[in-house]
């Protein structure tokens, strides 16, 4: 009996149970973990330790292709991986089937990071936003994303706690301006770690984008007469305060439709602008001023009268006239001034009614030579009175003479002194000095070491073309200590020296005149002969001038 049960333990030993087989035999996948780059490809072995292993193979959406096997694996290639999956590897043994899975993990890295910044130009204390997105990375859960401002970190996110519904890779943030955030530059920086996949660290900036910030709250002003003359050139100029940045703004200046090229400068929060305007139609304009800062332009227009207001005109019968004669001067307005002007001539009692000319005659004096005449308009144009004048100057031709103050009859001279003679004949045109002593003409010009050769009478002669006059001046020369004192000898010095000065001055001043005079002369006999007043007169003029 006991050899009976022995022998059906024994039996029952060597009948397999269900389920040792399982126990017996393992299935493995390498690699162990996967982290594939997005679109790449992946191959995997799979294996197992069953000694005769039955149907086998993996189980995945991906394309696989198998490249290779043996008695107890085999080798797959996964292409075109854009996304996470589980791929199952399978081994049956003795009827028993045993799978393992591995899990693959897509992974993209942040190549394109960008910064939007809304808007770029922003008013003080307004708000402005800066996001950030990189359109293409996963896995989602691995990134950060970290806003920045220079190099200061204004804000990060990561995205560890977001749904899978409303995962996306960008981060916003408001941001209220100031004038100091005005150039900053604001960057985006992106990481992607996958250490905890097996993976190493992906960077990913963006562009940098800078901020502008602006403060235009107040509208140009133009500065400019509300009257302008016609073809006269006049400066306008157009300003603008509490500007930020003053030196960017841009200034833009029309008269009507004509653009002006303007000159702009600014200080502090103040920006302005000059330019030169010449209105060549009469009649109500219009002068515009745009001032634009960042993306902001404001306006401001100003109307302006234009008038035509030319100097009158004055006329003198003849402007070079004889003493004695009658001068007859008219005054009127110009023919392009409109409305017509009243009119007031200089010695005149009356005015004139507007739009006639005004009347002056009178008999020349020699007193009258270098006076001036003057003719004024006055004209009112939108409320304002306006006056223009013009002025003439008189020259009366009249014959030489001889003034005691400038040609003393008695002169006294201090021997061993340089001396001249003194005396300056009057006349216009100016008269021509000839002096005789000692039966010869006496150089006027060149100082005299005196002696007492030099006592004596000169007898001098003034001449113009209307005449001439005489005049015996007596010279006597004394001896240094001859009965003078010595201040008087001082003061004759002085006096002597003075006198030397006046009379060099005017023989420079006299030549001119002279070789000018004969110039003309023969210009004048060419164009006209018989001109010889004619001659006189501009003789006259030019000598005038040069003392004048």
């Amino acid at each position: 009996m006991k050899m009976l049960l022995l022998g059906i333990w024994t039996l029952l030993a060597l009948i397999p149970c269900p389920g040792t087989t399982e126990v017996l035999f393992q299935v493995s996948v390498h690699p162990n973990q996967a982290l594939v780059e997005f679109g790449h490809s992946l191959t995997i072995n799979c294996s197992t330790t069953c000694p005769d292993p039955g149907p086998s193979g993996i189980e995945t959406f991906l394309k696989k292709t198998q490249l290779s096997k043996g008695s107890q694996w085999k080798e797959f290639l996964l292409e075109g991986i854009t996304e996470n999956s589980v791929l199952q590897c399978f081994f049956s043994c003795a009827g028993v089937q045993k799978d393992t899975a591995l899990d693959i993990t897509m992974y993209q890295p942040p190549e394109q990071v960008i910064l939007d910044l809304q808007p770029e130009w922003v008013a003080i204390d307004e708000a402005f936003t800066v996001k950030c997105h990189v359109p293409s990375v996963a896995p989602l859960q691995s990134l950060t994303l970290t806003l920045l401002q220079g190099d200061q970190e204004l804000h990060r996110k990561d995205f560890l706690s977001l749904s899978l519904v409303s995962q996306r890779a960008e981060v916003t943030v408001n941001v209220r301006a100031q004038r100091e955030n005005d150039r900053h530059n604001f960057s985006c920086r992106a990481e992607l770690d996958l250490s905890p996949h097996g993976g190493g660290l992906f960077h990913g900036s963006s562009a940098t984008k800078q901020l502008r910030i602006f403060e235009f709250s107040q509208n140009p002003q133009i500065l400019v007469p509300s009257l302008l003359e016609v073809g006269m050139a006049e400066t306008m100029s157009c300003e603008v305060v509490r500007v930020f940045p003053a030196q960017e703004a841009v200034f833009r200046m029309f008269l009507e439709d004509q653009e002006l090229s303007p000159f702009s400068s600014w200080k502090g929060d103040a920006a302005w602008a000059s330019a030169t305007i010449q209105a060549m139609e009469t009649g109500d304009q219009e002068l515009t001023c745009l001032v634009s800062v960042g993306p902001v332009e404001q306006k401001a227009r100003k109307p302006v009268h234009v008038y035509s207001f030319p100097p009158p005109v004055l006329e003198i019968e003849d402007a070079y006239p004889q003493a004695g004669t009658d001068v007859n001067v008219t005054c009127s307005g110009h023919v392009l001034t409109s409305p017509s002007p009243t009119l007031r001539l200089q010695g005149s009692l009356n005015l004139s009614a507007p739009g006639e000319p005004a009347w002056l005659r009178f008999t020349a004096r020699e007193e009258d030579d270098g006076r001036t005449l003057s003719c004024e308009a006055s004209l009112v144009v939108q409320g304002q009175r306006l006056v223009k004048t013009t002025k003439i100057q008189l020259h009366v031709l009249y014959k030489p003479r001889f003034q005691e103050s400038d040609c003393p009859g008695n002169q006294i001279w201090v021997e061993g002194m340089d001396q001249m003679l003194a005396c300056i004949p009057e006349g216009n045109p100016i008269p021509a000095l000839v002096c005789i002593w000692n039966g010869m003409t006496f150089d006027l010009e060149v100082p005299q070491k005196a002696t007492q050769n030099h006592t004596g009478t000169y007898s001098c002669t003034a001449t113009n073309s209307l005449g001439s006059v005489s005049k015996d001046i007596a010279v006597l020369v004394q001896g240094l200590h001859e009965g003078i004192s010595s201040s008087t000898i001082f003061i004759i010095i002085i006096f002597t020296l003075g006198m030397a000065v006046i009379t060099i001055a005017l023989y420079l001043n006299y030549q001119p005149c002279k070789r000018n005079g004969r110039k003309r002369t023969h210009r004048q006999k060419e164009q006209n002969k018989g001109g010889e007043r004619q001659f006189s007169d501009i003789q006259a003029e030019e000598c005038h001038a040069h003392l004048c």
